[in-house]
């Protein structure tokens, strides 16, 4: 947009919805972290930078959305249609299926976006797009297991168990959209079957906050335990037991608490916003947990505490940790390997001729290669960055 596009963006209503707060957010950062930059620039009479993006233009870009809801096709172009299914991934998460016709010849082609998991909370499960000829998927877990999604009360309970016992903290670096929530959904039900003791809950992201009332907005997007939930209580998530902090001011106080609680801040790798400074006043504690519930790429902080990493940089300051790490890939939104292979077994073969895998690490894509050529999948490839295919 801020290049010069000024045509329709086309997503579901709910993605619509969190675009409105996200892209501000993001916007902003981009502006104090050129800001930031610019100070040091400005000392070495080196030449300013201006962020990608900012406020003004991520509000901008909102009056070209156009919310649709999942399986209605529209027009993009002339002779190409589109429409959406929803992949269970995240609040407003879509597979998209795409039908042009070409020289009197209709074409099918599907992208997965990122593939959600079966029997997860509040979203509803991966469906279907309708078979197509050509499909682009992701491989974030391609190769990998994860826990099964009907162990992870009772391990939460148990991990948590223990930092209550010991009067620690527990903090949780979080992605502000679908973690945080389903984090606080499966807590909700824990207290409520009386297997954990209450302890105050700080959700530490403005972010996160603000998306949780567009989790509110959008009930078409959950699934049916959680509707039968939501039937049974009037505070279906618990948003009444948290404790939402909202000031950097009020953030820094929670490092003065001393009772068990549980912090919730982003970011979810650990590379930026409120946790960091949370890591860096109790990652020392043993009495502490540091309770990673989503992906972390490599490169990143959260990646070395899920490798358990004696030692730490935060701020550029090394920090020892004592605290208890503790990784629950239950919670992970991203569908496994057995997953993956699931969400694919649904196309029908004889007219699926190519598969392309993207968005995963070359050893997470190679993994999915191998699987679906070991199913008799045998067109499949992993394209490089840049290259052009016609199918």
């Amino acid at each position: 947009m801020k290049q010069g596009f000024n045509g329709p963006i086309y997503s579901v209503a709910a993605t619509k919805d969190l675009c409105d707060i996200m892209l501000a957010d993001s916007g902003y950062l981009h502006e104090r972290d050129a800001e930031f930059v610019n100070k040091k620039l400005r000392k070495n009479h080196g030449q300013l930078i201006e962020p990608l993006y900012t406020v003004e233009d991520a509000a901008a870009s909102m009056k070209l959305f156009v919310g649709l809801p999942y399986e209605k096709e529209f027009d993009v172009l002339k002779n190409v249609k589109a429409r959406f299914t929803d992949a269970g991934h995240i609040l407003g998460s879509a597979s998209i299926k795409i039908t042009a016709r070409v020289n009197g010849i209709t074409k099918t082609l599907g992208f997965s976006g990122d593939i959600g998991r079966w029997n997860m909370p509040i979203i509803r499960d991966p469906l279907h797009m309708g078979n197509v000829e050509v499909l682009i998927t992701e491989s974030t877990y391609g190769g990998k297991l994860h826990e099964p999604p009907e162990d992870m009360e009772k391990h939460l309970a148990e991990s948590l168990q223990r930092t209550i016992n010991r009067g620690g903290k527990v903090l949780v670096p979080a992605f502000s959209v679908g973690r945080t929530q389903d984090l606080v959904y499966t807590l909700h039900k824990l207290f409520d079957k009386g297997k954990l003791p209450r302890i105050p809950i700080y959700i530490d992201s403005p972010l996160a906050i603000n998306a949780t009332e567009i989790f509110k907005k959008h009930p078409e997007c959950f699934d049916e335990e959680t509707y039968q939930h939501i039937a049974r209580h009037h505070d279906p998530f618990g948003f009444k037991q948290l404790q939402y902090v909202r000031t950097a001011e009020e953030s820094k106080q929670l490092n003065d608490k001393k009772e068990p609680c549980m912090i919730i801040a982003a970011s979810g790798m650990c590379e930026a916003g409120r946790i960091l400074h949370h890591l860096a006043n109790n990652i020392g504690d043993a009495r502490n947990t540091i309770l990673i519930v989503g992906y972390c790429a490599e490169h990143t902080l959260g990646k070395r505490l899920v490798e358990q990493a004696e030692d730490v940089p935060i701020y550029g300051t090394i920090y020892k940790r004592n605290a208890e790490v503790i990784v629950h890939n239950s919670f992970s939104a991203h569908a496994d390997k057995k997953e993956l292979l699931r969400y694919i077994d649904r196309f029908d073969k004889r007219q699926l001729q190519k598969i392309f895998i993207v968005h995963g690490e070359i050893e997470r894509s190679t993994d999915l290669k191998n699987e679906l050529n070991h199913n008799e999948i045998m067109d499949v490839q992993i394209p490089i960055r840049g290259e052009r295919v016609v199918v």
